[in-house]
């Protein structure tokens, strides 16, 4: 995510969640990349001229290669919603803070006229790479206790509730449930969560980038501990 796409941002935050981030949020997010760290998705008409994003490399701000992630075609929508915009377009987004050896997911939204199609998967497989990726050990969020949907696919990658906020969302008072996963630095874990990504690449098809997994920083220390206890 970069600061040119917050406004699209905006627009499907507030079909997704009754009490959407303001547009200042992101933007102050956004200014403190070490620890701050938000992805877009992107729908990509066919034919589009939109080159810069077509899951080329490109520059960010620091120089480094970045790419966007992943490249959709346009998508049908059903008629309930209202018409997806021309051209390319946000059709969600995810981000997390990152603290000491913790990665807290702080958001992952989808546009309602593209759910259902694993896409809030990929945006979660995304923040499981970049905490990999930047040697976090665990991944946590809070979750709505009545969105059993968003539950089912935490679960799926191995989080259990470890606790509860009472009244935590401002707009109606719900509770939250605190969800941890295992340790990213346990390679039983890590193999789980590839072969989840082997079957979401088959379910999304060749239009879709599903990125490859993330070298984990810690499988020398694992292969140096092993050869440890073997000795032992």
């Amino acid at each position: 995510m970069t600061q040119e796409d917050v406004a699209e941002v905006s627009r499907v935050e507030r079909r997704c969640f009754s009490n959407p981030w303001p547009a200042s949020a992101y933007r102050r997010e956004l200014r403190n990349r070490e620890q701050n760290y938000y992805v877009v998705l992107r729908a990509i008409p066919e034919g589009s001229a939109a080159e810069e994003t077509n899951g080329h490399a490109r520059q960010g701000r620091q120089g480094e290669a970045t790419r966007a992630l992943p490249i959709l075609p346009l998508l049908p929508f059903p008629r309930r919603h209202a018409p997806a915009p021309e051209g390319p377009h946000v059709v969600g987004f995810a981000g997390m803070w990152m603290v000491f050896d913790e990665a807290h997911i702080t958001t992952i939204g989808v546009d309602p006229a593209y759910r259902s199609r694993g896409f809030g998967e990929l945006l979660l497989l995304a923040l499981f790479d970049e905490a990999v990726r930047r040697g976090s050990t665990w991944l946590t969020l809070e979750v709505r206790v009545s969105n059993e949907i968003a539950q089912a696919l935490y679960r799926k990658y191995g989080f259990t509730v470890q606790g509860r906020r009472r009244r935590y969302y401002s707009d109606d008072g719900e509770d939250a449930y605190i969800m941890w996963s295992r340790s990213l630095r346990d390679p039983d874990y890590l193999a789980m969560v590839n072969g989840l990504r082997a079957a979401l690449a088959e379910r999304l098809g060749p239009t879709v980038s599903v990125p490859a997994a993330q070298p984990s920083p810690w499988a020398g220390a694992l292969d140096a501990g092993e050869q440890e206890n073997r000795a032992s």
